[in-house]
């Protein structure tokens, strides 16, 4: 049995094997077929070679051929200059496909509604285009997640059935974006089309065919949960499709003190800048910690030392996370999750670290998608040259974690004379350029666990004995989110 380190060795000389010969044999002899950015791409991100030659079982003849025709269709249909504006606007208003939701995995939701097209060779080639934008702003986005292709059936009539149309989606998949696909769920697929699925299952080939999942309302649940169905699956997602702006799951959620995940596509919103201007989720102002510290009569008069001791000892009891994002201004640790305990194992807290590796203060907000489930202390601030921040991350109360759940690190330089109070970074957020913002998305991971390693606050108590007032006021300030947020 090979050694984790023997099969990272292997893996790094397959990569590098595969970017010598891809430059000699193909590239060198023909330069003018490929978008150089993609080939420049190939020699710097070791994801894209790995995903190509997992794709391909480790075979480089085969990833080598598999590079040549990717890379070609992505300059034929410029993938990498494809914008809002490359597609007519139509396209994007029928609401035929979209990204939205999540699998019981975790894996995102594409959704192509197959009502909503009808088979013309005039528009095939946008068609086309609209899916390779989707897929490649989610693929810039979350660099070698899954996702799960939902083939909507229903209501789906004799001239919908493009053949042209899914082999293209089906080599989306097998060859432009391999490694991309957890499975294809087609959902209520009309009988008429029972053949032309026999031809679909010979085009994805004999590993990949248990990737397809028949449903009907029946089954489509084993795979997705009713709060991401909609109603005509049998769920409850009261998602309604819109345009513009683009569809965007981090908008979905409604608007509670720690503010939605901003868009790369959108400036500052309103409700982002309200939701910056404030202390954030557990902050509560230096009056309110005095009254409650007074009024809850603490015994033992606690120094500020002793106090950011406890504190600090209290923090060493997190379990640190051990893999690293390694971003232009930020290390961000854990790289791609957040582990939480299960609520019989007592762990709900999870730390997140993140350290400075620029010669500038660098300003950092972090959003999720789900605001009304969690507290997030840092999660509007800044962290100087060469320092680390830790954030702590706890669901509120008895809400549960989810996998579908998603956190967003935003960064960005500050200028040497900038300040970094509350107003300096409102300011500084309503400003900074879009290329200028480091982004960085983190999943959620639930874990069980013997022993409770985290610092957890339960039953709503205020045992001060066992709290340094920093604990108390975190408490308190949750119980006030939650009476904020609860609907008046």
């Amino acid at each position: 049995m090979s050694t984790p380190a023997a099969v990272a060795e292997n893996k790094a000389k397959l990569i590098s094997e595969t970017r010598r010969r891809f430059e000699a044999e193909y590239v060198t002899e023909k330069p003018d077929k490929y978008d150089p950015r993609d080939v420049e791409r190939l020699q710097q991100d070791d994801n894209w070679v790995e995903n190509y030659l997992f794709w391909r079982h480790d075979a480089v003849d085969e990833t080598l051929k598999m590079l040549d025709e990717s890379f070609q269709w992505r300059k034929e249909i410029a993938v990498n200059d494809l914008t809002e504006s490359s597609i007519p606007r139509w396209l994007f208003e029928i609401g035929g496909i979209y990204l939205h939701g999540y699998d019981k995995e975790g894996n995102k939701l594409f959704w192509i509604r197959v009502k909503y097209h009808i088979k013309d060779p005039k528009t095939i080639l946008d068609k086309k285009k609209l899916i390779a934008f989707w897929l490649e702003r989610y693929a810039k986005r979350e660099n070698g997640k899954p996702i799960t292709v939902m083939l909507d059936l229903s209501e789906t009539g004799i001239n919908s059935i493009d053949m042209d149309f899914v082999r293209f989606i089906i080599n989306c998949f097998k060859v432009y974006y391999p490694k991309y696909l957890s499975k294809i769920v087609i959902f209520d697929m009309p009988w008429i089309m029972n053949a032309a699925f026999k031809i679909v299952k010979s085009w994805l080939g004999p590993e990949a065919v248990s990737l397809l999942k028949f449903t009907s309302k029946n089954e489509v649940q084993d795979y997705v949960s009713a709060e991401y169905l909609p109603p005509h699956m049998g769920g409850t997602d009261p998602f309604k499709y819109s345009y513009p702006p683009l569809i965007d799951d981090d908008f979905q959620t409604p608007l509670c003190e720690n503010g939605p995940i901003a868009s790369e596509d959108e400036t500052s919103s309103k409700e982002d800048i309200e939701s910056d201007g404030k202390e954030t989720l557990e902050t509560v102002s230096n009056e309110e910690q005095s009254a409650l510290l007074k009024k809850i009569n603490l015994t033992e008069p606690t120094s500020k030392a002793e106090e950011n001791e406890k504190v600090d000892s209290k923090m060493k009891a997190f379990k640190k996370p051990l893999s690293v994002f390694k971003g232009p201004l930020l290390h961000i640790s854990p790289a791609e999750e957040l582990y939480f305990g299960s609520t019989e194992s007592g762990e709900k807290k999870t730390l997140i670290v993140l350290t400075n590796v620029t010669k500038n203060i660098v300003a950092f907000k972090v959003r999720t998608t789900a605001p009304e489930k969690y507290r997030v202390k840092p999660s509007n601030s800044s962290c100087d040259p060469g320092a680390s921040v830790d954030i702590v991350v706890s669901p509120h109360g008895g809400l549960t974690v989810s996998v579908q759940d998603r956190f967003l690190i935003m960064a960005a330089e500050m200028e040497q004379s900038s300040g970094t109070g509350p107003a300096e970074l409102t300011q500084f957020w309503k400003e900074v350029p879009r290329n200028k913002v480091m982004e960085h998305r983190l999943r959620c991971h639930i874990v069980e666990s013997s022993k409770p390693t985290t610092l957890t606050l339960k039953d709503g108590s205020f045992n001060v004995s066992d709290k340094t007032s920093e604990d108390v006021c975190l408490q308190f300030a949750n119980s006030r989110s939650e009476s904020d947020c609860s609907p008046s």
